[in-house]
């Protein structure tokens, strides 16, 4: 496998393990391939937290909600670890609100968003009701996307138009 060096400069990856992201992109319209690619990746990357990130979106769009939810609560666990976050929301939202600039707990609350929109794709309501909810109150920017969701799956079917605060 032969690569420009720092395609993807925005990630720290093993030359390799860029390769395959890489590769996978290139072959996105052939899903076998660029799954294969992605899944080897994943493999090879000892939960990397820009793999981890990248595979379950690329799941995602692929449509394959079970997989990517399974990845993005791979994140979720891999940031709880190396953050030494507590796993009560009582305990976990202060320390969420005042530390959501950095970099880690950005990734985790936007995978905490995501499996909430996941999990009302899978119908899986009252729990994507509840993740979304919570990082609704945290996202003062909506900046995770989970404002949407929230609205999207509280809905009722006699409303107009959302409630944009």
């Amino acid at each position: 496998m032969q690569t420009t060096q720092n395609k993807l400069s925005w990630c720290n990856f093993e030359p390799e393990i860029e390769e395959l992201l890489l590769l996978a992109s290139e072959n996105w319209e052939n899903t076998d391939l660029s799954e294969k690619y992605v899944k080897e990746a994943l493999l090879k990357s000892n939960n990397n937290l820009d793999v981890l990130v990248g595979a379950y979106r690329f799941f995602f769009y692929k449509h394959q909600p079970t997989i990517a939810l399974s990845i993005a609560e791979q994140v979720l666990e891999t940031i709880t670890t190396t953050e030494n976050l507590p796993l009560e929301w009582s305990q976990l939202k202060p320390i969420l609100t005042t530390r959501k600039d950095e970099s880690n707990i950005r990734l985790y609350l936007n995978a905490y968003a995501a499996k909430s929109l996941i999990l009302a794709q899978l119908g899986k309501i009252e729990e994507a009701k509840i993740i979304s909810e919570r990082v609704k109150e945290l996202d003062d920017k909506r900046e995770f996307c989970a404002t949407t969701v929230f609205d999207v799956i509280t809905k009722s079917p006699d409303d107009d138009e959302y409630d944009d605060e």
